[in-house]
């Protein structure tokens, strides 16, 4: 409950400052924003760091299925591999911008 209460006093807060600064300060934002994202370092940083998350993740998929995969319904197997081959949102795995793999 007190976690509730400190996010929903934050988003008030924020509603309201955001109202304050107006659509000027929005638009300047947004476009500090969109060029922190567009900097070839941060791009490449944030690839490093979705490529390590995989590498890690497929490692835990194998250790767990290692240790657990005999005792794990049929049912639940099936859908692990059905999630595996396919990326969020039920779409297939493609090349992104960068020429790796989406998860």
């Amino acid at each position: 409950m007190r976690y509730r209460l400190a996010f929903f006093a934050g988003l008030a807060v924020g509603f309201v400052l955001g109202a304050r600064a107006g659509r000027e300060r929005y638009e300047q934002i947004k476009e500090s924003a969109r060029r922190v994202a567009q900097n070839p370092t941060v791009r490449n940083t944030a690839e490093s760091a979705a490529q390590q998350g995989r590498q890690f993740a497929d490692r835990a998929y194998h250790t767990v299925t290692e240790k657990v995969g005999d005792r794990v319904p049929e049912a639940v197997a099936h859908r692990m591999r059905a999630l595996r081959e396919h990326g969020p949102n039920g779409s297939r795995n493609r090349e992104d911008d960068w020429g790796t793999g989406t998860t």
